[in-house]
């Protein structure tokens, strides 16, 4: 059982001891009267998308520490101190498996919109999908939190810390929040809404019969999956035994139900039954 973290390291043990010292039941979970929004996983592809700003051209650096191409199936990759600052951190902060995925979530977002004809803020939306997932690395993770708030909230502070727009900050923050919950983001502007879209292609495979073959090869050679989807689930058991209450009504607490017994998170079902009605 690993993280996604840049030493792929095994939690084992110690990470089901900290799970154990944090069990909560069911029934204390409900007395405590906890409740949340429920999130989607499946990647809206169409719909209402508010008015973009103009996009930009660059280049950043890659997984293995040199330069990123400037552009991959003739999608531009931007170049900008801050876009590179931005990578630098996810690549450093994450697994090459993670960073990765984040990039190709750029990718497949950017290939899904630019057939549609949709302009975006080309920094925006490479800030946005670059750091949509440092929530799932152990340094950023809050106790309670769900990961997209705490990947929300850290992307928010790297770019307080280098003078970024507060109007550009609060587009990340939101892309990152929403990104598994693609039916709120399609609603918003292009470069929330392309987080979503394009990490819920490489989660899933939704849209990717709109891509291009070509273009998909291009993308997937230029960074493999590497093994994403058993990464994936391990890293969502990670969050359902570390942090259960993060993953209460979110998509996660699934795999939580599926392969960990005892999983105390209740269902959206327990939550109604238990709610103190007298009826």
């Amino acid at each position: 059982m690993h993280v996604f973290d840049k030493s792929g390291s095994a939690e084992g043990d110690e990470a089901a001891g900290k799970g154990a010292e944090r069990h909560v039941s069911r029934r204390a979970a409900l007395g405590r009267g906890v409740g949340a929004a429920a999130i989607g996983v499946t990647a809206a592809l169409a719909g209402p998308l508010s008015a973009p700003a103009a996009a930009s051209p660059g280049r950043t650096r890659p997984a293995d520490g040199g330069a990123l191409p400037r552009s991959v199936a003739g999608i531009r990759i931007p170049s900008g101190e801050v876009t590179r600052a931005a990578a630098t951190l996810a690549r450093e902060a994450s697994s090459e498996t993670l960073f990765n995925h984040v990039m190709r979530s750029y990718l497949f977002g950017c290939a899904l919109f630019d057939r549609r004809g949709v302009p975006y803020d080309r920094e925006l939306a490479f800030l946005s999908a670059v750091l949509h997932d440092l929530g799932l690395v152990e340094a950023y993770r809050t106790p309670d939190e769900r990961f997209e708030l705490d990947g929300a909230d850290a992307a928010q502070r790297f770019l307080k810390a280098r003078h970024v727009p507060d109007d550009r900050i609060a587009v990340v923050w939101d892309a990152i929040a929403l990104h598994t919950d693609a039916a709120i983001a399609a609603r918003k502007r292009p470069e929330i809404a392309m987080v979503a879209v394009g990490s819920g292609a490489d989660f899933s495979g939704n849209g990717l019969d709109r891509i291009p073959s070509g273009t998909l090869d291009d993308i997937l050679g230029a960074f493999p999956r590497k093994g994403f989807k058993q990464d994936a689930v391990d890293t969502m058991l990670s969050l359902c035994r570390t942090k259960p209450m993060s993953v209460l009504m979110h998509p996660f607490a699934e795999v939580g139900r599926r392969h960990l017994p005892g999983f105390p998170v209740p269902t959206v079902e327990d939550l109604v039954l238990a709610a103190p009605f007298a009826e």
